[in-house]
């Protein structure tokens, strides 16, 4: 089978990474890719956007399946187009991938479904935020109804910067802050049947100790051994099941991963956002894990097959991935400056390299004969390992052996977890 992955990030690369190491499949292509994914898959010059360009290329390439990564063309109904071709398709259409599109839109589906979350207010103009700020008080939550790559929500104690972040959004869903631990749960769905992935934990915040700016994910690690045995269990009982099923009473058959962001409070996970995708950088350390072939159960998704799947296989052990992130990141990133340690070909490994370590790489290009900084997380750099505090430790020391001038990543990367 011909596989077809639509992005060019650290979770497309892990994407065509595991599809090249399935046997069913012969053939894996990305569109665009960058310079590490051209180690695992031919590249194409595609905007992931244009529907008609990436329909056409899968019918050219005579594709069994096309995967759309990122939020922005399943946002902009890329895989409407793709189904219209004849060509399975793992993404939601374009009314469902609302869920993650608009915040405002995923609220009224979470209280038709009876999903706990946070209560929120939606807010056009600078007096309705300014009034849904002093009901819930601090620390204020202010999220961009809209597509922002993971930086749109501000979350802080200072009531003006709240108001500032509102008025620069043309739209806003202000909620209540949510207390608690923040967990990762995706959900692989065919429109009525949904199966669970491993849990993974990120962390947005871009410094060590969660300061600093929102960013897209500045690491991630699985298993979660601190987690309720049966927080997996109740997370699709009382919040993807029910989820899935609305949309579908909807008449919006939910195909695809649906990315369920939580905080587990006081009183039971809450969810803070959903996705329609694979999270970036969770799905680097929950697609290392999982040991069932995933091109077979992708396929089954898109065919409306997955109650029909064998139940999934997960390895045992750990895995944990750090961002190598640009200059400046998340502001204004600097590209263009040259990275060493990586060997020119080497599948995704450190010189020297490192056991139970690799490198995936989000924003890179190739300059002539120099890797280079092309966006502003850079790398992920993934360790495995038998339990968390070994796979972390050959993540660092994978991570030490690059050089990227101006660079930043965290330290802290499941530190607290794999002490526990």
């Amino acid at each position: 089978m011909r596989v077809l992955v639509i992005g060019s990030g650290g979770r497309e690369h892990a994407l065509c990474r595991a599809l090249r190491l399935d046997p069913a499949v012969s053939e894996v292509h990305c569109a665009p890719g960058n310079a590490g994914i051209a180690e695992v898959a031919t590249l194409h010059p595609v905007v992931p956007t244009d529907g008609a360009a990436v329909s056409a290329l899968a019918v050219r390439l005579g594709a069994g399946l096309v995967v759309v990564g990122p939020e922005a063309p399943l946002v902009a109904g890329v895989a409407d187009a793709v189904r219209a071709e004849g060509v399975p398709c793992f993404g939601p259409s374009k009314e469902p991938a609302a869920i993650e599109g608009s915040k405002a839109f995923a609220k009224d589906v979470m209280t038709a479904a009876g999903v706990p979350t946070a209560r929120a207010f939606t807010c056009v103009t600078e007096e309705e935020a300014a009034a849904a700020l002093d009901a819930f008080g601090p620390p204020y939550v202010v999220k961009d109804d809209g597509l922002a790559a993971g930086k749109g929500v501000v979350v802080t104690g200072d009531r003006d910067e709240a108001l500032e972040h509102a008025r620069a959004c043309e739209r806003v869903v202000i909620e209540e802050f949510l207390d608690g631990p923040e967990v990762s749960l995706f959900a692989l769905c065919d429109g009525e049947t949904a199966v669970p992935l491993q849990p993974a934990q990120d962390f947005k915040r871009a410094y060590d100790g969660d300061r600093g700016p929102n960013t897209g994910g500045m690491g991630a690690y699985t298993p979660l051994t601190w987690a309720p045995e049966d927080l997996t269990e109740q997370v699709m009982r009382e919040i993807v099941l029910p989820t899935v099923a609305e949309l579908a009473k909807r008449g919006m058959p939910y195909t695809g991963v649906l990315y369920a962001g939580l905080a587990l409070t006081k009183d039971g996970p809450r969810v803070i956002e959903f996705n329609a995708r694979f999270g970036d950088p969770e799905t680097q350390v929950v697609l290392d894990r999982l040991e069932t072939p995933l091109a077979g159960l992708l396929l089954a998704c898109a065919t409306g097959e997955l109650a029909a799947h064998e139940p999934l296989r997960w390895r045992g052990g750990a895995a944990v991935t750090v961002v190598v992130a640009a200059e400046n990141y998340p502001a204004d990133p600097v590209k263009g400056d040259t990275i060493e340690g990586l060997p020119a070909s080497g599948e995704g490994h450190v010189e020297g390299g490192v056991e139970g370590a690799y490198v995936l790489h989000a924003g890179t290009a190739l300059d002539g004969d120099r890797l280079v900084s092309n966006g502003g997380r850079v790398l992920n750099v993934v360790g495995t390992g038998a339990d968390l505090a070994e796979a972390r430790a050959r993540a660092y020391d994978a991570l030490g052996r690059i050089t990227l001038r101006g660079s930043h990543h965290r330290s802290d990367i499941a530190l607290d977890a794999s002490r526990r």
